[in-house]
């Protein structure tokens, strides 16, 4: 960063120095920057406590409006004297939904003021989806001295609302339990307060900063089992593996609960419970015994969660079912509600789907957003710009977007140029452009605190910052220095920045540009924990400590819409994110921060979208090459080979490291880079594909391999290896001079690899002989994947091509596969504009169906050129195609139309079928 400005205040150098210290490459992590457990008065208090320390009966059950509602009462209420402090009774509501969704809800009945519940993250479809409940019946369970309420959820489960103790669950119509909470009596439900006197109840203390606590401690803390479960997952963000460890228990040396707390983790270390960027509140359950489960709290404060390992209670006392396997987990958060969704699943997919219609779906990327992406931290100039876009074009080298970080503004004012370094900000996008190109700019929540900038004056004037605790707005330091934040949970607020996005108002952008939000968390320097206070004030009634999850996801929702409007409704939005929140997978991407150039750091990028995958966003990836250090030609190349398969694909560096464009390195790396991106374009068809089914269904496009083979143990721990939808299996390559490596492929059927069409068999380990020129990678047999096998410039220039479609046959000689497409770009696919394909090979036939619903509004003149035929176990030779009664040859061919010296394989040439067609080739 330009560090040129005079400083004439002491005051603002010493910032400066602390400013240059956080950003030196050679300072990695420290610790002690941020809290732990012991640090954080909530955990701390929360895990202090033993099994069985809740006192709360539920009285008054009934079914009210559709729902059951209840009270929450102590055991000890008949005191004789009401104390002030004393626990007042909590409502509680138990609403039922569609497919199998049970909603708990706990709050106070009359606080001195209403706890926050966030807003706008809960579809407001779903209400729609709520049954109504018409009674409830009772039953006595387990011995206990008053009966419980049960009531339906679905036709093969309910719910049950134990009275004394105190505990919900979901069980199995025939009994089993799949989810509950206060099995192990840790609820508690910390009440707010009028504040009296002083003391550490009403504030805490961190490294020299205090935040008041107004209402006093209001933490919500409570214990969820997960029956039937081998392994639990989820509650992203962190460089750890993918299935959870336990954080307590018998065996578990002393560790950190895992964190959910939005932060700018500077140089994250890999294998760690810390929380970094984002926070997703859904944990998953998978195991043999019972399937997949999933619980996901609604809650933006701050949240620390244990996985309790075996054995963890033994001494409590406490006798829980016997005859089921369970996992027990402890959810600590600082404030808010209890608004929590118990997921029944039983099937991985099943769970996806439940949970996308609480929070949504992905939204549907536009083409370009799918292909390859290429940013630094900072290209210099638009001089700069150019020759990397006429590098990529000489080498061969197809991408689609090129970005620029903050210092292509002036002076760190957003939605501004350097006019010394940028004076043609249009042209160069126009440039871009004219080869089907885009451009990227970064825009931060942090807006500089000069009144001579339009956005702060505005900001200013209308009242629309944070406030601090004493009601004035809050002044953080980041990048421009000081720095005021938008108050983006107030609707006015986000609908306001949204016009910012408008070409007229954002001067020198056009509508090739698109977003990138960074420091959302928010990144605040001279913060605690290099985040906001948490005593901040957010719509003139909600703590910052209560907010803070959430803050990004506003921001990224606001910035979203703008693009949005800016198109006048008619193109779809590409806003990359780093802050992330339940619900963030309805407005863009995600990647997984400021990861290092290192070993390590390629191999958890793994498990870390395999996590954001499975809770819900479905864009993510993690920068190519690792944004801090130097990577040597050989991580560089595994990561371009590995990264070409990820969600979310984007090179980027900081701006201290050397230059690391892909033909920087000698032509055979050049090479071996060029063909992981050209693998990328070449599966363009099919990821967009996947990206419609994530938007459709909420099924990731990056999966475990257990979401495709749910039975299979052996895959439940497997995190080195990924899913890109059903049909191909990705391995990454994650050590230094590797000669081989072990791949274990699921399943009864074959599987083929994607660059020699060799078939290995499933349901074993196979080590493999591996070079430097790609990772393993293989099609599983019984699928169809459709690609583009000619390269352009970019994907813009490859929308006319012909296809290939890859059948890989199972043993029973059959294949499916599907194909969307539609504009590439507009909202016109959600008024029926698109086609929708169904491939089937069976019978010695393959069948072209239509999943369109009614008569689509969208037509392709593109064809099928070549269709490759894997593990066709007959001599047929020809091919009939119907209904145009044309025969054509079954010849040899290149399994890769680039690379006519690699293996051959049975092809059909040429049938020029069109996608938008029924159709029918049979093979004889």
């Amino acid at each position: 960063m330009k560090k040129t400005q005079t400083m004439n205040n002491l005051t603002l150098l010493l910032l400066l120095l602390l400013l240059t210290c956080h950003l030196s490459p050679v300072l990695s992590w420290k610790k002690d920057e941020f809290r732990n457990c012991n640090q954080t008065p909530f955990c701390k208090r929360a895990r202090a406590r033993n099994p069985g320390s809740s006192s709360l009966t539920v009285q008054d059950a009934a079914i009210s409006d559709g729902e059951l509602t209840a009270k929450l009462v102590p055991k000890r209420i008949e005191q004789e004297e009401t104390s002030p402090d004393q626990i007042k009774p909590l409502l509680l509501t138990l609403s039922a939904y569609q497919d199998g969704i049970l909603r708990l809800r706990i709050d106070e009945l009359d606080p001195p003021r209403k706890r926050f519940e966030v807003p706008d993250v809960v579809l407001p479809e779903f209400e729609g989806k709520k049954l109504w409940l018409q009674r409830l019946s009772t039953e006595t369970i387990d011995g206990d001295a008053a009966p419980s309420s049960v009531v339906f959820l679905s036709d093969g489960y309910e719910a049950v609302l134990r009275h004394d103790p105190f505990e919900v669950y979901v069980r199995e119509k025939r009994g089993n339990r799949v989810i509950s909470v206060n099995s192990n009596g840790l609820f508690d439900f910390e009440q707010l307060r009028e504040k009296k006197g002083e003391g550490e109840d009403w504030e805490e203390r961190f490294r020299g900063h205090t935040d008041k606590r107004p209402y006093g401690p209001q933490s919500v803390s409570f214990d969820v089992s997960f029956y039937g479960a081998d392994h639990v997952y989820g509650i992203p963000e962190r460089a750890s593996s993918f299935a959870l460890k336990p954080t307590r228990g018998p065996g578990v040396e002393e560790s950190e609960p895992y964190r959910l707390f939005n932060l700018d983790v500077f140089e994250y270390i890999h294998d760690s419970p810390f929380g970094l960027y984002g926070s997703i509140p859904f944990m998953i359950s998978h195991g043999t015994a019972r399937g997949t489960s999933g619980f996901f709290w609604l809650n933006a404060a701050e949240m620390q969660i244990d996985v309790l390992g075996d054995g963890w209670d033994a001494e409590a006392g406490i006798a829980l079912p016997s005859s089921q396997s369970r996992i027990d987990t402890f959810w600590m958060s600082e404030a808010g509600i209890v608004d929590a969704f118990f997921f029944v699943g039983p099937g991985p997919k099943d769970v996806a789907r439940q949970y996308a219609s609480v929070t949504g779906t992905p939204a549907m990327p536009q083409l370009f957003a799918v292909a390859y992406h290429q940013c630094r931290w900072n290209y210099r100039d638009e001089e700069d710009v150019e020759q990397v876009d006429s590098k990529f074009d000489e080498h061969d080298i197809p991408y689609d977007v090129l970005w620029l970080d903050i210092d292509h503004t002036d002076g760190k004012r957003y939605f501004t140029w350097d006019r010394m370094l940028f004076p043609h900000p249009e042209e160069m996008q126009r440039k871009l452009a004219a080869k089907g190109r885009h451009m990227v700019t970064i825009v931060d929540p942090h807006i500089k605190r000069d009144d001579s900038y339009f956005l702060h004056r505005e900001a200013t004037e209308k009242g629309y910052y944070v406030k601090d605790a004493n009601g004035n707005d809050y002044d953080g330091w980041c990048w421009p220095g000081s720095s005021s934040y938008l108050d983006m949970l107030r609707p006015e607020v986000r609908s306001w920045w949204a016009t910012k996005f408008s070409t007229e108002n954002y001067v020198g952008s056009t509508p090739s540009l698109y977003i990138w939000n960074d420091m959302n968390e928010p990144s605040v320097f001279n913060g605690p924990e290099v985040t906001m206070p948490r005593d901040a004030v957010h719509r003139g009634d909600a703590e910052h400590r209560e907010v803070h999850n959430a803050y990004g996801y506003y921001f990224h929702m606001a910035t979203a819409d703008g693009l949005v409007q800016r198109g006048d409704g008619k193109d779809r939005p590409f806003v990359l994110s780093r802050a992330v929140f339940a619900g963030s997978q309805r407005h863009g991407a995600i990647w997984t921060g400021d990861n290092t150039a290192e070993w390590d750091h390629l191999r958890v990028s793994v498990p870390m979208i395999l996590t954001l995958g499975l809770t819900g966003i479905s864009f993510s990836g993690a920068d190519v090459g690792g944004f801090f250090g130097n990577p040597e030609p050989e991580l560089l190349v595994r990561w371009y080979q590995l990264g070409a398969y990820y969600p979310f694909f984007r090179g980027h560096a900081h701006h201290d490291t050397k230059r690391r464009e892909p033909w920087l390195f000698g032509e055979k790396n050049t090479q071996r880079m060029r063909e992981a991106i050209h693998t990328r374009y070449m599966l363009l068809p099919y990821f967009y594909t996947l990206f419609r089914e994530a938007n459709t269904s909420g099924v990731p496009v990056a999966r475990p391999l257990w979401m495709e083979f749910p039975s299979e143990e052996a895959t439940f721990t497997n995190d080195e290896a990924l899913m890109i939808g059903n049909s191909l299996l990705v391995q990454g390559i994650y050590t230094e001079h590797a000669k081989h490596t072990s791949v274990y492929l699921p399943g009864k059927e074959s599987w083929y690899d994607v660059k020699t069409g060799a078939a290995y068999k499933g349901g074993k380990t196979h080590k493999l002989d591996v070079n430097e020129e790609g990772v393993p990678a293989f099609q599983r047999a019984g699928t169809i994947i459709p690609r583009k096998d000619r390269f352009r410039r970019s994907s813009t220039q490859m929308v006319n091509d012909p296809y290939t479609l890859v059948i890989a046959l199972n043993s029973s000689q059959a294949a499916e596969g599907e194909l969307y497409v539609d504009d590439g770009k507009s909202f016109e696919f959600q008024q029926g504009s698109y086609i929708h394909r169904r491939f089937v090979f069976a019978d010695g036939k393959l069948t072209s169906l239509n999943l369109a619903p009614g008569q689509t509004q969208f037509y392709s003149e593109c064809v099928i050129e070549r269709i490759i035929l894997q593990g066709l176990s007959t001599g047929q030779k020809s091919a009939l195609i119907e209904p145009a009664n044309q025969k054509t040859e079954i010849e040899q061919g290149p399994l890769l139309l680039h690379s006519r010296q690699g293996p051959t394989v049975l092809t059909i040439r040429k049938p020029n079928v069109r996608i938008a067609d029924d159709w029918v080739i049979k093979i004889f």
